[in-house]
Formats: C-alpha cells, sequence, structure tokens
C-alpha cells in the first residue's frame, strides 16, 4: 500500500492517529512539544507512541518558543527528524541545528499572498519546506490555486487547507505541491478516535493495487 503523494499529520497525541496513519504510509507526523499546548506530548508518552511506529519521519512542533528552549526541549526526546515553527527568525538560528526545518505560515484572508510569495525563495535557498495553512473556515477557491502553482515552483510547499476527498487529486495536478498535510485530533475517550476527514482523504490518495 502507498499514497499518491507525500502527506504530514500534525497535533498528533495519541496512539490510535499514530498508527492508523502510521498504517496509511504518511511521511511525516508532527507532535507539540509546547506544554502551553492543548495537544502538548511528554518525552514518556511521545516514546510511548512511536515504539509502536515504523517507517515514517517526525516532525517536533513550535509556535512562540525560541529557538534556544526548542533546542533544550529537543534534548529530553530521541527520533526527531524535523523541526517546524511560525517565526521566520527562528528559521535562521536554527540553520545549522543539524534538523530538517520546516516553516509553518497561514493564510490570514483570501488574497493575501504577496508576504510568502516573496519569502518562498528565501525558503528554497535554505532548504525549508512551507506547511501552508490559513486562518479559520477559509476555503481555497479555483482562482486561487493560481497563487500556490507560484509557491510551488519556488519551494515546497505542503498545502494545509482547502482541499477534500473529491477535489484533492486535481489540486495536487494542477498546483504541483510537494503533498499535502492535514491534522490529527483528541480521543473521544482512550482507544476511540473520530477521525472521518482524515481518513476519507488518506483513502482517496490510496494507491490501487
Amino acid at each position: 500500500m502507498a499514497l499518491k503523494t507525500f502527506v504530514k499529520i500534525s497535533n498528533v497525541n495519541n496512539l490510535s492517529d499514530a498508527r492508523y496513519c502510521a498504517g496509511m504510509y504518511v511521511n511525516l507526523m508532527g507532535f507539540s512539544l509546547e506544554e502551553n499546548s492543548e495537544y502538548y506530548v511528554s518525552p514518556t508518552a511521545f516514546k510511548e507512541i512511536t515504539d509502536w511506529l515504523s517507517g515514517l519521519k517526525y516532525v517536533a512542533e513550535f509556535h512562540i518558543s525560541h529557538p534556544d528552549q526548542i533546542l533544550e526541549t529537543l534534548q529530553q526526546y530521541e527520533g526527531f527528524d524535523y523541526i517546524q515553527v511560525k517565526e521566520k527568525f527562528h528559521l535562521q538560528l536554527l540553520q545549522n541545528s543539524g534538523y530538517g526545518l520546516i516553516y509553518n505560515y497561514t493564510i490570514q484572508e483570501v488574497g493575501d499572498w504577496e508576504d510568502i510569495l516573496s519569502f518562498s525563495k528565501s525558503l528554497d535557498t535554505h532548504k525549508v519546506m512551507l506547511n501552508l495553512e490559513a486562518e479559520g473556515s477559509i476555503q481555497l477557491q479555483k482562482e486561487e490555486w493560481n497563487h500556490i502553482k507560484e509557491l510551488s515552483e519556488s519551494c515546497e510547499v505542503l498545502l494545509g487547507f482547502g482541499f477534500d476527498e473529491n477535489n484533492v487529486e486535481e489540486i495536487l495536478n494542477y498546483t504541483g505541491v510537494r503533498g499535502i498535510s492535514m491534522k490529527g485530533g483528541h480521543e473521544i475517550s482512550p482507544g476511540i478516535k473520530d477521525f472521518d476527514e482524515l481518513a476519507d482523504i488518506l483513502e482517496a490518495l490510496e494507491v490501487e493495487d
């Protein structure tokens, strides 16, 4: 079994999500390492989850932490390959950290592309992957696909909004993005997880035998 595109899953904090996504052959699995996050995963929990997994790489996800704190936090964990941050200036400070870097950028409103388009070539120069998200419930209109295509011509893009199981392949083919990113979430109760939308998209991307 395999998927038709590169896939990153964020906010993983339970074994149900982790085992399902690993079984679907996602490429990257992200864990929040900031204690103030509702999705925070402790070093003990991270080890307990990842001991069950194989064949994928892990992303340490941060929103506000300074790079010094990020590197100090990572000393408590084993197995991370990438660091994801939201602050531009943190990228430069982490450039020689030994980890792959992902820049998480959020589109605030439809048409808000100028900033990230101007910065995208710098991301490519420094081998930084772009994880592109959107504020609230912004929908990716078809005329916006050209901006995504322009971005993907400048750097590696993981698209994190605007698609569903019905249009994801069309968007991937048109824009040329590296892949997509989606979010996990909380278990309803231990071992019980409602991830219907995530599952629908992954199943739509399965390569048929």
